[in-house]
């Protein structure tokens, strides 16, 4: 999951510039994302996580990491797009739901990017999430998810990258 868990801790450090909704907002009259959705943040997570996911399928035939799922390039940059799309669709539906910029949004907060990065990841190479995301696996990702992206999260606000630890 490191290719899906890194993009957004990098988007918000390397975020800023012009937002991806160039400042427009929907027919509802509300922002379509947001001013914290950048484009320099969306291309510098998703090359973020696929490095990280080039990485792992380097060190994985390189030291034999079996016990780890056999990640290709296209299952990476799926993990990688699919965590900041979902975190895209996220940001919409928190407009539309009239919720502030930062505000908290518990569970659509720690688990879209898991969404969106499965979601991909079906439409696009089911053969490989289904084969290599076991039950096990799966299990796993619901209960560190939550927990990785609040310890982010106070890390991000520590180092000033994040106006909310959460």
């Amino acid at each position: 999951m490191l290719p899906a868990y890194l993009p957004n801790p990098v988007a918000a450090l390397c975020g800023g510039g012009t937002p991806i909704d160039n400042g427009k907002n929907y027919s509802d009259g509300k922002r379509i994302f947001g001013d914290g959705k950048t484009w320099r943040g969306l291309i510098a997570g998703i090359i973020a996580g696929i490095a990280i996911g080039v990485v792992q399928i380097w060190a994985a035939g390189t030291y034999g990491l079996d016990i780890l799922p056999q990640q290709t390039v296209v299952s990476v940059t799926l993990l990688a797009v699919g965590a900041l799309l979902g975190d895209l669709v996220k940001s919409f539906f928190k407009r539309r739901f009239g919720k502030e910029r930062g505000s908290k949004w518990p569970v659509a907060d720690q688990y879209d990017l898991v969404a969106g990065a499965f979601v991909l990841l079906v439409i696009f190479n089911p053969v490989w999430i289904f084969t290599e995301v076991t039950l096990a696996a799966f299990i796993c990702i619901l209960i560190l998810t939550p927990l990785l992206h609040r310890a982010t999260n106070i890390i991000g606000y520590m180092f000033k990258v994040k106006e909310v630890p959460w």
